[in-house]
């Protein structure tokens, strides 16, 4: 990926991101996370809050994914925002998505967005993070 002009602590942290999602081992996630990150589901209307659930969602959401890829990185103005465009397959349904990431000033990530496509796409990864984490999800919002 090339160099996008970011914030240097988002820059920092951006690559440590890339290098967890590389080597499969996403433990130091939650070093990467304000305590109080949220995460914004493209099957949910309210986000996550707080930064263990952002993690244990991201988390499973890695190991739900299969053959997925980074293609491109886009970066704002200010250097504290990145959008991640990727290429994932969830039970023989192939999708293509965007990560939408929001950093403070002191690199760590505030807010993690996505939205995927095609519909086949998103339902497949809908039912499948259902059953992994549809009752934590729901407890994590009461």
């Amino acid at each position: 990926m090339s160099e996008l002009n970011l914030h240097p602590n988002a820059a920092k942290s951006l690559k440590q991101w890339h290098h967890m999602i590389s080597t499969g081992n996403l433990k130091a996630l939650p070093e990467l996370l304000d305590p109080q990150a949220v995460f914004r589901s493209p099957m949910a209307h309210t986000p996550y809050p707080g930064a263990n659930v952002v993690a244990m969602i991201l988390a499973t959401v890695f190991d739900v994914f299969e053959s997925f890829e980074y293609h491109r990185e886009l970066a704002t103005a200010d250097g504290l925002n990145v959008v991640l465009e990727f290429s994932a397959t969830v039970s023989g349904k192939e999708l293509k998505g965007i990560d939408m990431i929001r950093f403070n000033e002191e690199g760590k990530i505030v807010e993690f967005e996505v939205m995927v496509r095609p519909l086949s796409g998103l339902q497949a990864l809908g039912a499948e993070m259902g059953q992994r984490l549809g009752a934590y999800l729901a407890a994590s919002k009461a």
